[in-house]
């Protein structure tokens, strides 16, 4: 069984390219490794499937992007055998080694960017989203070995060309999802 990672609310909007916050966007300096499900800041985010919580982290800090706010994220191993990494949390509910079932509560959706921060040395696609609340759920699936550190990989973002080869698009698993719960 998967659920809809969005607890409690009717947006169900899996962006798709090129739209902002979808799979691979460019960036112009960089590529989105996942996709942006768009929520009210504290909004609930539970878990997509039963699974094992491997990892737990800090997603965004403005000790790396003067413009960021702290928030975290969390890896789920699914039982299907993929990893789920649900980021830009404000909290995080289980630990690691924690096994979770589907519709489980793993955290909250925080804010990432710092609006104060935000100037005209920002990259082009931060300084549009300057006026708005861009509060969001964070996805990135992989085969395995999911990326939480690397010298290519920031905040969800990866500065290269070639995508690595154990990210997934997330469009599709999610678009299952959805074809699920209907």
């Amino acid at each position: 069984m998967k659920v809809w990672p969005l607890k409690n609310t009717t947006l169900k909007n899996i962006p798709e390219k090129p739209s902002p916050g979808s799979f691979w966007e460019d960036r112009e300096d960089r590529y989105h490794c996942g996709i942006d499900l768009y929520a009210p800041e504290g909004s609930d985010v539970v878990a997509i499937e039963e699974g094992i919580v491997v990892d737990i982290g800090i997603a965004t800090t403005p000790k790396k992007i003067s413009y960021w706010n702290k928030t975290y994220y969390i890896i789920v191993k699914n039982i299907s055998g993929t990893f789920c990494k649900y980021a830009e949390l404000c909290v995080i509910t289980p630990k690691k080694g924690d096994n979770i079932k589907a519709g489980q509560l793993i955290g909250k959706i925080g804010l990432v960017l710092n609006f104060q921060k935000i100037n005209k040395a920002s990259p082009k696609y931060i300084q549009k989203l300057k006026n708005k609340n861009p509060s969001m759920l964070h996805l990135e699936l992989y085969l395995n070995d999911p990326i939480t550190s690397h010298d290519n990989y920031l905040g969800g973002n990866w500065f290269g060309h070639k995508k690595p080869n154990n990210l997934v698009d997330p469009t599709t698993y999610m678009k299952s999802i959805l074809t699920e719960v209907k």
